[in-house]
């Protein structure tokens, strides 16, 4: 029937009467597959509202989280010749235990009492200095010593000047007294002339006032040459005085030059001194380098010049090594779009090779075999790659990492950031965004789940 009318007489027919009608239905296959297509429908509904924890994958390797615990190798610190080796390859060895001896090369270095022989010549090189010092104190003292016999010189020359001058008031007073007495004498001469030519006086009386006349004319003649030689001896004291000054002046002169070099000489000798010590000291250590020893408990990875007579440059590995207890991290590479979503201290689930797997790494919770960790140090640079690395130490609070995991092993790391619905995660992963982050005002991590129309970029 075509049904053009609007009056149905659907409800007026009984199908109980008919057993065409139930010829016509579905077969049970096809109902079942109906009901299985929505149950399926459902459970990918209800699976589609599962949470899940976004998450960065990375795959990286082991190392130590102490740069001084990582692989390292021990360096020749002198040149030399290789005469013994004291450990094998693999071997564990404690700090301080010698690992290889060397003998030396270089000819300025093959004295055997070196040492000793450095050490003498300092203890002679302080004996100068010693001398030296003598020879400042006994210049101090001729010093001394002339100055004191200057100051003596000078105050006998001056108490002879002040003698002179004495002599010489006293010599002056006598010259005064014979020109009076010269007076007199001429005065009484003349008068005695007068009264001889008036015949008053003999002329025995004007002989003897002549004669007494030239007497006085004679001592004054004395005193003024008296008066001359005192002048002439002060003048020839004051002379030597002078000298005397002058000579001790260049004495001390001369023996301070000769203080002034001795102390130059032992300041020169103090810098020999010096350098010489450090000459030993250098011969004393150097001799301590002949034997390389292990810096720390480690084990001998490679002898990297094997064999006995080998030579080595200063500055060379000689032996790699591998030090022991180290406290062991992984080092990771992310992309620096997923940088700002790591931070210290963040959880991250490591699968090491080698060990054993059951990964879901949207549930964590259902992972078996992995291993815990948290970020303890993020790289401010790139790599020559363009990848920022992350080191993860181990989780104190979870099952400790393998005992037979070594530096170099491969591991592959998973940090968990937000818990999102599946359908959201599956959303964003079609569109290509970025995991979600938050922060609260406090500026601790928060995981939250937003609506996918806010994470489109308008």
């Amino acid at each position: 029937m075509l049904n053009i009318s609007n009056n149905s007489i659907q409800t007026e027919i009984r199908e109980e009467g008919y057993k065409s009608l139930y010829k016509l239905d579905l077969p049970g296959i096809h109902v079942a597959f109906r009901k299985w297509s929505l149950g399926i429908l459902i459970l990918t509904i209800i699976i589609l509202f599962l949470p899940w924890t976004q998450n960065i994958q990375s795959k990286g390797k082991v190392t130590a989280l102490d740069p001084a615990q990582r692989p390292q190798t021990i360096h020749a610190t002198i040149a030399g010749r290789i005469e013994a080796w004291y450990v094998q390859e693999g071997q564990l060895v404690s700090k301080g235990d010698t690992i290889a001896f060397l003998s030396e090369i270089k000819e300025d270095y093959f004295d055997p009492d070196l040492v000793n022989r450095a050490n003498s010549q300092v203890l002679a090189k302080e004996s100068s200095v010693d001398a030296y010092d003598a020879k400042i104190k006994a210049l101090d003292q001729q010093i001394s010593a002339m100055r004191s016999e200057l100051l003596l010189k000078q105050d006998q020359l001056k108490n002879k000047i002040r003698q002179g001058e004495l002599k010489k008031l006293s010599y002056e007073a006598a010259l005064d007294q014979a020109k009076i007495d010269l007076d007199i004498a001429d005065y009484q001469f003349r008068r005695t002339d007068t009264l001889f030519a008036k015949g008053i006086k003999s002329l025995t009386d004007l002989e003897g006032k002549k004669l007494k006349l030239q007497e006085t004319s004679a001592k004054l003649i004395k005193a003024e040459n008296e008066v001359q030689e005192v002048d002439n001896e002060i003048a020839i004291y004051r002379l030597e005085l002078q000298n005397v000054v002058n000579e001790y002046q260049s004495k001390i002169s001369k023996a301070a030059s000769d203080k002034f070099s001795s102390v130059s000489d032992r300041m020169q000798a103090e810098g020999d001194i010096q350098k010489l010590r450090i000459q030993a000291e250098n011969y004393q250590r150097r001799s301590g380098f002949y034997y390389i020893t292990a810096p720390q408990d480690c084990y001998i990875t490679k002898a990297l010049k094997p064999g006995i007579g080998e030579t080595v440059k200063n500055g060379e590995a000689i032996v790699s090594i591998m030090p022991a207890n180290a406290k062991l991290a992984v080092e990771l590479y992310i992309q620096p779009m997923d940088l700002p979503l790591i931070q210290i201290g963040q959880p991250v689930n490591f699968i090491f090779d080698g060990w054993p797997a059951f990964v879901f790494s949207g549930w964590p919770n259902l992972s078996l075999g992995t291993f815990k960790g948290s970020v303890a140090a993020i790289d401010n640079t790139t790599n020559e790659n363009g990848f920022y690395r992350i080191l993860v130490q181990a989780d104190e609070s979870w099952k400790p990492w393998p005992d037979a995991l070594r530096v170099g092993s491969g591991a592959q790391g998973v940090a968990f950031i937000n818990d999102v619905p599946l359908w959201y995660e599956l959303w964003r992963q079609l569109n290509g965004f970025p995991p979600d982050f938050y922060r609260d005002s406090e500026g601790v991590k928060s995981f939250k789940t937003k609506a996918p129309v806010k994470s489109v970029a308008k």
